[in-house]
C-alpha cells in the first residue's frame, strides 16, 4: 500500500461499503476490492452479488475499453461533459476546449454516487424500519386512548347536558302544573262564589215576586222599608268580570335555557331551514341584487324598475320570494358588511307605494322587523319601537318563526345569543322581508 493511499476498510452485512480513502487526494473515493480479491455484497446477508456489490480495486488492471470509436476506430478511453458520451484519443484531440476525463476516473465518479445514493437508501431504510418497528406500534396504544377519552368525553358532556334538561323538564312541568291547579282553582272558586251569588239573587227575587204578589197595599208600604234592603243586597252582588287570573298563563313556560337549546336545534335541522330568496320583482329602487345574490343598497343612481304592484317604489325593502302560514321555519342572513339593515317578516298585504309609514318597514301593523342603524338596535312594529342592547354586532342574524305558536325568534347563532323575541298571533300569511340602507346583506345557505 502506497503512502498516500489510506487504509483499506470493509463494513459486512446489510450495511456494508468497501472502500480506500485517498489522503490529499481531490479525486472521487472509488471502490476497490478488499485483500485477497474478495467481493462485497451491497444486499442483505445470502443474496448474490450483483453489479452494484463488486467494485474492482482501481488501478489494478488496464482501463477495459468502452467499444470503438465509430468515428475513428479507436478504443474509447475517455469521457466527454458537454457531449456526455465516450470518445477516443483522436476524438479527444479534436475536443481541446471540452472538459474530459479518462474513462476509469467517469466510472469511479458513478460508483461513488452510486455509493452515496446507496447509503441515503440505507439510512432512508433505516428511518422507514424504525417507523414501523417503534413510532407505529407506539401510535396505536395511543391513538385508542386518545379516542376513548373523546368517547368518554363525548358521553360526559351529553350526560350532563341530559341532566340538566331532565332537571330544567321537571322544573317547567312543575311550573305547568302549578300554573293549571292556581287557574283551575281559581275557577272552582269564582264557580262557588257565583253559584252562591246566584242563589242569593234568586233568593231575593222570590221575596220580592212574594211581596209583590201576596202583600196588600198596607202591608206593601209597612214593608217598603224591607224591600229596599232586599234590593240594595242585590244591588251589592256585582256582574262577574273576565280576568287573566282565571287562565292558564303560557309565560310560565318560558326558559332561556330551552329557548337557546330549540332555536340552535332547529338551525341543525335541515327540515326547518328554508331555502329562500329576494323576490326581485319587489325591490325598490335603491337595490339592486348582485351576481353572488347579495341584497346591495345603490348610494348613487337608482334603478329604474318595471312598476309591478308588488314593488317598493320609495323604500329600500325587498320580500321574499315563499310565504308561511303554519309551522317553524328558519332562514339565516349574512349582515356582517352592512351598518344599516332591518328583516323579519310581513303580510303580503303590505302597501308598497308611496313614502308612507303603511310601506315602512316596522312602522304599520303588517310588519315585524329587527333593525339597525349604526350601533343602534331595536325591534319595531307598528311604529313601535323596542331597544335591543347587544355587546357587539353579529355577523349572522338567524330568523325563527313559529307562525301556530305566534312567536318571533332573531338569534345570533355565532354567539348562541337569542337578541330578541317577540309574540303575536299572525292572521295572514307571512313573508320573510328585508331593507338594506348600507352595503349588502346575503342569505346563508
Amino acid at each position: 500500500m502506497s503512502e498516500e493511499q489510506g487504509p483499506l476498510w470493509a463494513i459486512s452485512g446489510p450495511q456494508i461499503w468497501a472502500g480506500s480513502g485517498r489522503v490529499g487526494h481531490e479525486e472521487p473515493w472509488v471502490g476497490e476490492w478488499p485483500p485477497g480479491g474478495q467481493e462485497i455484497s451491497l444486499g442483505a446477508p445470502g443474496e448474490e452479488p450483483g453489479d452494484l456489490g463488486m467494485i474492482p480495486a482501481a488501478g489494478t488492471s488496464d482501463p477495459q475499453p468502452g467499444g470503438t470509436c465509430r468515428e475513428h476506430g479507436g478504443p474509447l478511453l475517455w469521457f466527454c461533459y458537454p457531449e456526455s458520451r465516450l470518445i477516443c484519443q483522436q476524438c479527444r484531440n479534436r475536443c481541446q476546449n471540452h472538459r474530459t476525463v479518462p474513462l476509469e476516473e467517469r466510472a469511479a465518479q458513478i460508483r461513488n454516487k452510486i455509493v452515496d445514493r446507496c447509503e441515503k437508501l440505507q439510512l432512508q431504510t433505516a428511518g422507514i424500519q424504525k417507523y414501523l418497528g417503534d413510532t407505529l406500534p407506539a401510535k396505536t396504544p395511543r391513538v385508542a386512548a386518545t379516542a376513548r377519552a373523546a368517547r368518554e368525553l363525548v358521553i360526559q358532556r351529553l350526560n350532563l347536558i341530559r341532566t340538566v334538561c331532565d332537571n330544567e323538564e321537571q322544573r317547567l312541568l312543575e311550573e305547568v302544573h302549578a300554573e293549571e291547579e292556581r287557574a283551575q282553582q281559581g275557577i272552582l272558586t269564582q264557580r262557588a262564589h257565583w253559584s252562591d251569588s246566584a242563589l242569593k239573587l234568586s233568593g231575593i227575587r222570590t221575596d220580592l215576586v212574594d211581596m209583590l204578589t201576596k202583600l196588600d197595599d198596607l202591608n206593601l208600604i209597612s214593608s217598603a222599608e224591607a224591600i229596599e234592603e232586599r234590593t240594595e243586597e242585590a244591588e251589592g252582588i256585582l256582574e262577574p268580570q273576565e280576568s287573566d287570573k282565571l287562565n292558564f298563563n303560557p309565560n310560565c313556560v318560558q326558559s332561556p335555557m330551552l329557548k337557546r337549546l330549540w332555536v340552535s336545534s332547529v338551525f341543525c335541522c335541515p327540515a326547518v331551514c328554508e331555502d329562500i330568496t329576494f323576490d326581485t320583482k319587489t325591490m325598490g329602487p335603491l337595490l339592486a341584487l348582485t351576481e353572488d345574490k347579495a341584497l346591495t343598497f345603490l348610494q348613487k343612481k337608482a334603478k329604474n324598475y318595471s312598476d309591478e304592484p308588488e314593488r317598493f317604489n320609495h323604500w329600500p325593502n325587498c320580500f321574499a320570494t315563499g310565504s308561511f302560514q303554519g309551522g317553524v321555519h328558519s332562514w339565516k342572513v349574512n349582515v356582517e358588511k352592512s351598518g344599516a339593515y332591518k328583516l323579519g317578516v310581513a303580510y303580503g298585504s303590505m302597501a308598497r307605494k308611496g313614502s308612507g309609514n303603511d310601506s315602512r318597514l316596522g312602522y304599520n301593523p303588517d310588519s315585524w322587523v329587527f333593525s339597525r342603524y349604526d350601533k343602534d338596535f331595536r325591534f319595531s312594529h307598528n311604529s313601535e319601537h323596542q331597544a335591543v342592547e347587544l355587546l357587539r354586532s353579529p355577523k349572522h342574524i338567524g330568523v325563527v318563526l313559529d307562525y301556530d305558536v305566534g312567536e318571533l325568534i332573531f338569534y345570533d347563532p355565532g354567539a348562541c345569543v337569542v337578541l330578541h323575541t317577540h309574540r303575536a298571533r299572525f292572521h295572514q300569511p307571512v313573508f320573510p322581508v328585508f331593507a338594506v340602507a348600507d352595503e349588502s346583506i346575503a342569505f346563508v345557505q
